[in-house]
């Protein structure tokens, strides 16, 4: 990648890992929480008042948020959604592997982020409104265990 052409943020490809059968249907117009971090406790030096130590807490992760056009419901992602939002836990959830990849002009990736072991947590359809001319729009949140970057 030239240091003169920074990438542009529309061109990327969502893809779960290890699916069967492979999900088709995995167009997103926009992916968000791609970003973590790590809180801080302080502690207070007994005694010693002139020191406070910030000490890392776990890493924390927000859900990673995918939208798109409503699709139907033979949908693979929709499927999978429903077997975990809509079930009685009387099965178990299944965890998916993604990898999220940032695309150059010639469809290489630039970036890419491998998340683990993600599950959907939410599923919405955005508000209906007569007066706009807009597509229905799905998103779906996914808890995930680990985030990398790859490239």
């Amino acid at each position: 990648m030239d240091v003169t052409d920074p990438p542009v943020g529309f061109h990327f490809t969502v893809a779960f890992i290890g699916t069967v059968p492979p999900v088709p249907d995995m167009g997103f117009q926009e992916v968000s929480g791609l970003d973590g971090g790590i809180d801080l406790e302080s502690v207070v030096e007994g005694g010693e008042n002139r020191f406070v130590h910030q000490l890392p807490k776990p890493a924390r992760r927000p859900n990673l948020k995918l939208k798109r056009g409503l699709t139907s419901a033979a949908s693979g992602l929709v499927q999978w959604c429903k077997s975990t939002l809509e079930g009685d836990f009387s099965e178990p959830i299944t965890p998916k592997d993604m990898l999220i990849s940032l695309l150059g002009a010639s469809g290489t990736p630039l970036a890419s982020w491998s998340v683990g072991r993600a599950y959907p947590v939410k599923w919405s359809v955005g508000g209906f409104d007569a007066m706009k001319n807009a597509l229905a729009i799905e998103t779906v949140e996914l808890a995930y265990a680990t985030l990398q970057r790859k490239l």
